[in-house]
């Protein structure tokens, strides 16, 4: 073992014996291990609690919309077999569905509720959405051409306060002209039944027809909306989006998918993540610098020790090296603790949770509020590579000044008082 190892390694430890300034400065370097252990374990939880809130929220998103749109700029696609046999020629497209989207006005009773209307084939629309596993009532299945059935959302159903079979008034914008005057298109559909995404602007604004009820109301004849499209790997998206719009021959269309479509949203969680994640390595960031502290008491009470090392021969560079290693043990004690406890945390949340509930008597989780059951969490390795590599160097920064004190030290000076 290199001496310079064992002396930081027998400087670092706590003593039974240590009275005085040693026992101080054994508790400063225990808070500082403390710290960046707290600060090393916050940060990994809280960034697995947004990589989970992230997922969850996209899981949602494009269970309700698609991975990309095809449109035509006329708004109204009637080429769109082709479209969708020409996109399906793409090995990382895996279905293709169309759907018409207009906006309208549901009465019933006394309530009224402004809407988007989305026309949709049940069995097609199953390949590339997850309506059929967000049913809370009724069948997705039951939208049937001419049958004129709706499904509604949660929210949107409560707002209404309607139940399944009844009948609910579905006002379109477009109006039919009359010597008299402009009236509005009215039909009367039937409730099949109500789906929970989990979203709020999904839930609270969309009800689904079938594509053929939705075309016959809205005046569109055999055209469409648009097709929707669900890829192998949703990140590939863009790529997949600009090789589509080379690839299929249809003039006049507007590709585009879910990373414009919902960029904003997406970007505002990024930055959150980001800020979040520099005002905790904040808190890292003042624990590490803690050990300076801590290495310039440590080099103060060891002068004389640091004298004796240097008549014997130690050079400048070793009494660095000994209290650069002195400050990175402390500092590896901490991450290893940190990462310990914010795995440990990280990966139990849903046993943390309603264990502090129970211990504060507060609601933490209000599911009603969060529409998740639990709090999402999920943990990145490249997360908790980058935390630990950031914290190290900073512990090691942190040591650099102290230990360079340390290794100017003067023997003749330092013992003259011996």
């Amino acid at each position: 073992m290199l001496y310079e190892f064992l002396v930081g390694l027998r400087y670092t430890r706590s003593r039974k014996r240590a009275q005085g300034r040693n026992r101080f400065i054994s508790f400063i370097s225990l808070v500082s291990m403390f710290g960046i252990a707290l600060g090393v374990a916050a940060l990994i939880v809280v960034l697995s609690v947004m990589n989970g809130f992230q997922e969850e929220l996209r899981s949602r998103i494009l269970g309700v919309a698609s991975h990309v749109q095809v449109q035509s700029f006329d708004g109204g696609l009637r080429d769109w077999q082709r479209v969708a046999d020409e996109a399906m020629r793409h090995p990382a497209v895996k279905a293709a569905a169309p759907y018409v989207q207009e906006q309208g006005m549901l009465s019933f009773d006394e309530g009224v509720r402004g809407t988007v209307v989305r026309g949709v084939v049940p069995s097609e629309e199953d390949k590339v959405a997850d309506f059929g596993q967000y049913m809370k009532a009724g069948s997705f299945d039951a939208l049937q051409p001419g049958r004129f059935g709706i499904v509604l959302g949660r929210d949107l159903a409560q707002a209404l306060r309607v139940q399944l079979g009844d009948k609910i008034t579905l006002i379109a914008p477009q109006g039919l002209v009359t010597p008299a005057a402009v009236l509005p298109r009215v039909k009367q559909f039937e409730l099949v039944g109500v789906f929970e995404a989990g979203m709020y602007e999904y839930d609270s604004g969309l009800a689904l027809v079938h594509v053929a009820d939705a075309q016959a109301l809205y005046r569109l004849g055999d055209a469409v909306s648009g097709v929707r499209l669900k890829l192998d790997d949703l990140f590939a998206a863009p790529r997949v989006a600009r090789e589509l719009a080379m690839q299929i021959s249809v003039p006049g269309l507007m590709i585009h998918d879910w990373t414009r479509s919902h960029a904003n949203f997406f970007r505002a969680v990024a930055l959150e993540k980001t800020m979040m994640t520099l005002i905790l390595f904040l808190i890292v960031a003042v624990a590490a610098f803690n050990i300076v502290s801590t290495l310039v008491m440590a080099v103060q009470e060891k002068y004389a020790d640091i004298a004796i090392l240097r008549t014997l021969g130690a050079s400048p560079a070793s009494i660095m090296g000994i209290f650069v290693l002195q400050g990175s043990i402390i500092g590896l004690v901490g991450l290893l603790a940190g990462v310990a406890g914010g795995l440990a945390i990280a990966g139990n949340l849903d046993v943390v949770i309603p264990a502090l509930e129970t211990l504060t008597g507060a609601t933490l989780w209000n599911k009603e509020i969060y529409y998740i059951k639990e709090l999402p969490s999920k943990v990145l390795p490249a997360d908790v590579i980058s935390i630990v590599s950031v914290s190290f160097v900073l512990t090691l920064l942190a040591a650099l000044y102290p230990s360079w004190r340390a290794s100017r030290v003067n023997p003749a000076e330092a013992l003259r008082y011996e």
